[in-house]
């Protein structure tokens, strides 16, 4: 089961013009088996069937290929944003070692899983750090720091377009990853993202390769710098989202 499901991760990752190593391979089999093991504990996620996982995880954090070719992983900052169980953050880290990835997430017992997780699979490009978003982006030193931010997190894009653009650094992408086509979702994040000094640049839906599972992924331009009252306060972006 193993080898198949290995194999139709190669092959698959072919499609994105994507190749790993056996040593990447192995970090992938780790970071499943310790998920696996952490998800008898915690509720980190609802697909389990290792061919899922692969699938459904793995593949489709690294559908983030359909924005950004490959090779421009080199040498760039990502940020993950809610990045739950690690995705899309952790998969970017492990297919591209050049890239710097931070993850944010708000809840500790997640926090712990992914430090574990990091250590256990011996990356030494990624950074993981316990807050809410609202909150670490009022840190001066992180605020327009990162080439991409990205979220796969389950929130409409004008909530999290406050939560991402202010990490992103001028000229630099935030990149939301969605399950279907959104044209409601785009209308009411369009003028969220003018307010954050981002425009929408590009919107692409796929199905992943090999799957029947779609994809949507939206990418914003940071051409202006953000204002500093953004994000606001802790709960308010959900509550009352930017319009």
């Amino acid at each position: 089961m193993k080898e198949n499901t290995e194999q139709k991760f190669v092959e698959q990752l072919t499609m994105f013009g994507i190749s790993l190593t056996e040593e990447q391979l192995r970090q992938f089999r780790m970071f499943y088996e310790n998920l696996i093991k952490w998800n008898k504990v915690m509720n980190l996620t609802t697909i389990t069937e290792e061919s899922d996982v692969y699938s459904k995880h793995f593949l489709d954090s690294l559908s983030i290929v359909g924005m950004i070719e490959p090779r421009s992983f080199e040498n760039i900052s990502v940020i993950d944003i809610g990045t739950g169980a690690g995705f899309p953050g952790l998969p970017i880290a492990i297919a591209f070692p050049g890239a710097k990835v931070t993850l944010v997430d708000s809840l500790q017992k997640r926090v712990k899983f992914l430090n574990e997780t990091i250590e256990l699979l011996g990356l030494e490009n990624v950074t993981v750090f316990h807050a809410r978003a609202e909150e670490f982006a009022r840190i001066e030193s992180e605020r327009e720091k990162y080439d991409i931010a990205c979220s796969r997190a389950v929130a409409r894009l004008n909530i999290l377009a406050e939560y991402c653009l202010p990490f992103v650094k001028k000229g630099g992408y935030f990149i939301a990853y969605k399950a279907e086509r959104l044209k409601e979702e785009m209308e009411e994040g369009k003028k969220a993202v003018e307010i954050l000094g981002g425009r929408m640049d590009q919107v692409i839906s796929f199905q992943l390769p090999g799957t029947d599972y779609n994809r949507t992924l939206v990418q914003v331009i940071k051409e202006r710098h953000t204002s500093g009252k953004y994000p606001r306060k802790a709960g308010t972006p959900s509550k009352d989202p930017l319009k």
